[in-house]
């Protein structure tokens, strides 16, 4: 059985029945699942990878809808986007359901954000790839409306807080995801179409720039290749679909992974042409 169907077996759930994560998911479930029970002897350890997958999901839904509502409404766009996570997930529609009811579980009034937000991160047991990996997924709900307001600002540095990101570390990550996500849209825009044409470096009409490149790497136009080279290359592997999945990412979120180091590759192979390297 996989970590889903554990979850909606209840054996995760009464595991992580001690904290708020696992109140949420009873709360999906319906029933309580902070008591002991004879009918669920099985147990995971805090780090275990199916618990972190089952913390990793839960987590990332209800926070989305806690951003989601930080500005005082849910809009259509954050709906949507919600939805396309869901839909790039491939989750089935008991998983679909399941991550819905884990999103209004996030609007609630009630909702504990900092409870929640510790106790993921100590499931994730220090695994900072994973836990960048969450705050870049949360970025891009704040992100839906095609702004940020200062209200989901907050509630990032807050949630980074928690995880041990300082604000200026999430302000980095916030220039990141937006650059990231204008490589995303182009790549969409254009499909499968061919590479370039070597020679002289020149910027297509409404392609990515160059400044976006860097800020996607996170380095400065005037860092040198061995700087940039470095930074590529860290990027790369902090998020390795594999090794975020051993870490105890969900598989359903592969694909996002894999765009991601796209979106990374795209932009250093504009970097590497646009200074003949």
């Amino acid at each position: 059985m996989s970590w889903f169907g554990k979850v909606i077996g209840g054996v995760l759930g009464f595991s992580l029945g001690g904290g708020p994560l696992g109140a949420i998911i009873g709360a999906v479930l319906g029933h309580q699942l902070d008591k002991k029970s004879d009918d669920y002897q099985e147990r995971y350890a805090p780090g275990d990878q199916e618990r972190v997958q089952a913390a990793f999901f839960t987590a990332t839904f209800s926070v989305m809808g806690h951003i989601a509502k930080a500005d005082g409404q849910v809009t259509q766009n954050e709906i949507r986007h919600a939805e396309n996570v869901m839909q790039r997930m491939g989750l089935d529609s008991e998983a679909r359901k399941f991550a819905i009811d884990l999103f209004h579980q996030g609007k609630s009034s009630d909702f504990d954000l900092e409870s929640v937000v510790d106790q993921f991160k100590k499931e994730c047991h220090r695994r900072r790839n994973l836990m960048q990996m969450f705050l870049e997924v949360q970025i891009t709900m704040a992100l839906a409306d095609g702004s940020m307001h200062e209200h989901e600002r907050a509630v990032l540095h807050r949630v980074g807080k928690h995880l041990g990101f300082a604000n200026f570390m999430i302000d980095q990550l916030i220039k990141m995801v937006q650059a990231q996500q204008r490589f995303y849209s182009y790549s969409q825009q254009q499909g499968h179409a061919g590479g370039g044409h070597g020679g002289t470096y020149q910027q297509a009409p409404d392609a990515p720039s160059v400044d976006q490149a860097y800020e996607v790497l996170g380095v400065k136009g005037s860092d040198d290749q061995k700087t940039i080279k470095r930074a590529y290359r860290r990027l790369m592997s902090q998020h390795h679909p594999d090794k975020l999945v051993a870490k105890g990412l969900p598989e359903e979120m592969i694909k996002m992974a894999n765009e991601k180091t796209q979106e990374i590759k795209a932009a250093y192979e504009l970097i590497k042409k646009s200074r003949g390297w």
